[in-house]
């Protein structure tokens, strides 16, 4: 089923330049995303929110597309966007969950089930290949712990733009395989993420490439917005109290802040305290040790993790993310790869969601947050799942049950019955 660009978007674009998030140096809207000029800080993107205000209203987003190009004009695109049905995932009441944590109002955002390639990643690139394609790139790529490049590869093939993509080598095998299938050049690197990243900043710089995540970046990493928009939407235009999500860049969490006060901004929301609590695992935390320890600064770490999706050991955004947990008396908190597969487990086993690692951490993080008492029983919290189980079923294949393999025959049947039941007390 082919799937049609939206529809044009009429009068001019709300943003208008890069701004230095340090020194406050503007730019051009060009494929830049360091502050070259002045102090090498990281650029993003500037709106004119008068202008917003003066156009959006709930009604008329109401009216938009169920994808995240219905908050159109929050977002860098200019021309005909890239549009395969991205965004406006469930919202969840969590009730079992909850129930099993002690939490009266938990809600799970689930990008796992996200279009095309089941992550939150596919909202940062349609936004990124859609500017790619205006900026006049006709080859993309990106470095990727994984979900990033099934998606650029898979929405590249949509928008028919060559794709060459940048990847560590022992990443999980569905993830290697959910690339390949739209047939990109798949560059496995005998590295971490951390080295692939320091190569594609040479490449980019060699053969003048659109990365989404380096000369991309500032467009690329405002797709996350939407993360935050649609929430506030989907409980019914209000923001939360709590929110908890999964900390790999850092960049994640520094945009569903942003989409909240963007919100607020331009009037389409009341603003209220929100509460932002981070999620890592401890084979790499750069960012938990560094809250745990009073630090503004990261000290970089060798990835050495189940949850590769997040193992960045030196995050660009690290520094912004701790601001925001402290500002607005959250937590950054790390757990084990037991628990995190214990969070897959649990996840599942309550509400019927299989998530990938790192939502395995995100949910291992909010059990230890509720039980030490940081996450409130009747807070509205919010959890986000940012990718699909599928992608990574190695990581739960040792911990989980096997079939019972029994003849076509009722009394077969009978015996396997009695040893489920053993296993499984709460059977009748």
């Amino acid at each position: 089923m082919s799937i049609s660009l939206a529809p044009p978007h009429v009068s001019e674009q709300t943003f208008t330049g890069l701004r230095c998030k340090e020194c406050g140096h503007m730019y051009e809207l060009g494929p830049r995303h360091v502050c070259e000029d002045v102090c090498f800080g990281p650029l993003e993107v500037v709106y004119d929110y008068d202008r917003i205000r003066s156009r959006v209203s709930r009604a008329t987003i109401e009216a938009g597309p169920t994808s995240i190009w219905r908050y159109r004009d929050f977002l860098p695109v200019a021309e005909e966007p890239i549009d395969v049905g991205t965004g406006f995932t469930p919202l969840l009441r969590a009730k079992r969950l909850g129930r099993a944590l002690g939490l009266n109002n938990l809600h799970v955002k689930n990008d796992g089930v996200n279009m095309p390639t089941l992550s939150f990643k596919d909202r940062v690139v349609s936004v990124a290949l859609s500017r790619a394609r205006e900026l006049g790139f006709t080859t993309v790529s990106c470095a990727s712990t994984g979900n990033l490049a099934n998606s650029t590869a898979a929405i590249a093939a949509h928008a028919g733009l060559d794709c060459c993509v940048f990847i560590p080598s022992d990443l999980e095998s569905g993830k290697i395989l959910g690339t390949l299938v739209y047939n990109p050049i798949l560059m496995a690197v005998k590295g971490n993420y951390d080295q692939v990243n320091r190569l594609c900043s040479e490449v980019a710089n060699t053969y003048g490439w659109g990365f989404v995540n380096i000369n991309l970046r500032p467009y690329y990493s405002e797709g996350s917005k939407t993360l935050a928009y649609e929430v506030i939407e989907q409980l019914g235009w209000q923001l939360p109290n709590h929110i908890v999500a999964p900390l790999a860049s850092g960049s994640l969490f520094t945009k569903i802040r942003k989409g909240f006060q963007e919100f607020v901004q331009v009037g389409l929301v009341d603003d209220k305290p929100v509460r932002f609590s981070g999620a890592q695992a401890e084979g790499c935390s750069p960012i938990a040790q560094a809250f745990q320890e009073g630090r503004d600064f990261i000290k970089p770490v060798k990835p050495q993790t189940i949850a590769k999706s997040i193992a960045i050991g030196n995050p660009a955004d690290g520094p912004y993310a701790i601001d925001i947990a402290n500002r607005t008396g959250g937590n950054i908190a790390a757990v084990s790869d037991e628990e995190i597969v214990e969070g897959i487990k649990l996840l599942a086993e309550t509400e019927g969601i299989f998530t990938e690692t790192a939502g395995g951490t995100t949910v291992a993080v909010l059990k230890k947050l509720a039980e030490q008492g940081r996450i409130q029983p009747d807070e509205l919290t919010v959890v986000y799942i940012t990718g699909n189980g599928l992608k990574t079923t190695e990581a739960v294949a040792s911990s989980i049950g096997q079939p019972f393999t029994i003849e076509p025959q009722l009394a077969s049947f009978h015996t396997a019955w009695e040893q489920a039941q053993a296993s499984h007390p709460h059977l009748t």
